[in-house]
């Protein structure tokens, strides 16, 4: 089964709330959706789902036309329901707003910024209210952008709370992160599938498109990766080294199972047991499409990704697949930046990496590496624009690659680097955040003194918030909202699942980031923002 989470709460609510509360038998009713709200619609209610409740959806064109019409005096029922925010996954989730990055950290939108967080905040307070909670609002400190939020935040919930009286204190803490916390996960190679495709291949709004061959003929077909397929949330966090293997484990099974005979699991042969065996289609294209995914990505790796990553761990971790301090990184690093066959952004997510290893570099180094890479001139730009993120490429200014935790040695030598917002989730379960780096908002209330002794450096805020009562308010609420200012990179989005399956954890941020899209996004920042398209 897909796991139940987030996008089944959403989904939900919007069928009751939305829907069944103005259904009548017998009559059919259409549903006017503009572009935001379409977007929270699809990621968590199957159109066949709205049919099934005797609704037809209005088209773009036509909701249009109704606007501009007397037509939409005659609309009957406006329903309001607290949601400004996307269910990406059953533990994810966005706020829809990629253009905040620019808002948040360019020049260019200074003026904005209060506006932009405000607006963040907003949307950020009906994921609370749609789960139900009031949670004690923490934020990272340092950039002011983080205090700023926070504050936004709790006087929206404060409001939202006086007519939502539902809204229960318990120990739930929403904790505020901003992207400059990491700088090093969005920049690497991830070689989880959900995160490798989407940096190696083109895949756009979660659907992958690819070519199958069978008998002469050649299809192009086009799958969503999302919760729905549940070999895709089998596959999406294991490493891609395991995919394959996996993939073609679970076809032998279900043919075995079904009495089909095949001998190689290839999409080659299961377009001719489809042609075949038309009553598994939809199973044996499932298989077929995450067979062909992970080829694809296994080609990208075979090409340049390979030493890429090789280099890149190093560099991240300082240390080398041995465990051995890297002595002379540029040694590593060098070939790869002479090679023409390398991505000029792939170049410079090494430089980057480079820098944050040596905690700046002079101008006069920077300019020799960005010289031997050929990196053209227009995205030069992202260097000196991580500044605007704060973290300044030059020596002494400060700490610019994240402490993180050391684990065991992992499995695969290419993926060592573990993101540092892993970390923090674990220790908020743990109640080991330290206040005065993760200060609250409103301080939360002082334990009594009949409790037994707590650690006198974290404390166990929780148990000052309500007692057993409020605990009981919010059973199956999550422990941690996490929102990541500024962006979160799908290797993040993975954290959640792996220190909290089962849904006490919950990621978001503004948008999902690749690493290319990341780049773009800080190359951007000294140019002002273009029209929303």
């Amino acid at each position: 089964m897909a796991p139940r989470g987030l996008k089944a709460l959403v989904g939900e609510k919007i069928l009751n709330e939305v829907i069944r509360s103005v259904k009548k038998e017998g009559e059919w009713k259409v549903l006017v959706l503009d572009q935001p709200s379409t977007r929270i619609v699809s990621a968590c209610c199957k159109m066949s789902d709205i049919l099934a409740e005797g609704v037809t959806r209005c088209p773009e064109e036509l909701f249009e036309e109704l606007g501009r019409s007397r037509a939409a005096r005659a609309i009957r029922t406006l329903k309001e329901i607290d949601v400004a925010f996307v269910p990406y996954e059953s533990q994810v989730f966005t706020l829809d707003a990629p253009r905040s990055f620019h808002g948040c950290y360019s020049p260019f939108g200074a003026g904005e910024r209060v506006t932009v967080l405000g607006t963040l905040a907003t949307r950020l307070a009906t994921l609370c209210a749609t789960l139900g909670v009031y949670p004690a609002v923490r934020y990272r400190r340092g950039p002011e952008d983080n205090a700023v939020l926070a504050q936004a935040l709790l006087a929206r919930l404060d409001a939202l709370r006086a007519d939502t009286p539902a809204m229960a204190e318990g120990r739930t803490q929403l904790l505020i992160v901003d992207r400059s916390f990491d700088l090093v996960t969005p920049l690497l190679h991830e070689l989880t599938l959900q995160a490798m495709a989407h940096d190696l291949l083109d895949i756009r709004h979660d659907t992958y498109r690819y070519e199958t061959s069978g008998l002469g003929e050649v299809r192009e077909k086009a799958a969503l990766l999302d919760e729905d397929d549940e070999l895709w949330v089998q596959l999406r966090h294991m490493h891609i080294a395991d995919v394959s293997r996996k993939v073609t484990e679970l076809l032998k099974t279900f043919c075995e199972s079904k009495r089909l005979n095949t001998e190689k699991a290839n999409i080659k042969e299961l377009s001719y047991i489809l042609k075949k065996m038309p009553q598994y289609q939809k199973e044996l294209s499932r298989y077929a499409t995450h067979l062909s995914l992970a080829d694809a990505c296994m080609r990208r790796f075979q090409g340049t990704v390979e030493r890429l990553c090789a280099v890149e761990q190093d560099l991240a971790m300082g240390t080398d697949a041995e465990g051995e301090k890297v002595k002379d990184p540029m040694k590593v690093m060098v070939p790869v930046l002479l090679d023409p066959a390398v991505d000029p952004y792939d170049k410079l997510r090494v430089i980057l990496l480079y820098v944050l290893l040596k905690n700046g570099v002079t101008e006069e180094n920077l300019a020799k590496l960005v010289q031997h890479a050929n990196v053209p001139a227009a995205q030069q730009r992202v260097l000196p624009n991580l500044r605007l993120l704060g973290a300044p490429l030059t020596p002494a200014s400060g700490r610019l690659r994240p402490e993180v935790r050391q684990r065991p040695q992992a499995t695969y030598q290419l993926s060592r680097w573990s993101p540092a917002i892993k970390d923090v989730l674990e220790d908020a379960l743990e109640d080991r955040l330290d206040p005065e780096q993760w200060p609250f908002v409103c301080p939360p209330a002082t334990p009594p003194s009949t409790q037994a002794a707590v650690s006198a450096r974290f404390g166990q805020w929780h148990r000052g918030r309500g007692g057993a009562a409020a605990g009981a308010a919010v059973a199956g609420a999550p422990r941690v909202l996490l929102f990541l200012l500024g962006g979160a990179a799908l290797a993040e989005t993975r954290c959640a699942y792996e220190v909290a399956p089962g849904a006490p954890v919950l990621l978001g941020s503004s948008h999902i980031l690749t690493p290319r899209s990341f780049l773009e996004a800080v190359e951007g920042l000294d140019q002002p923002l273009p029209p929303e398209a």
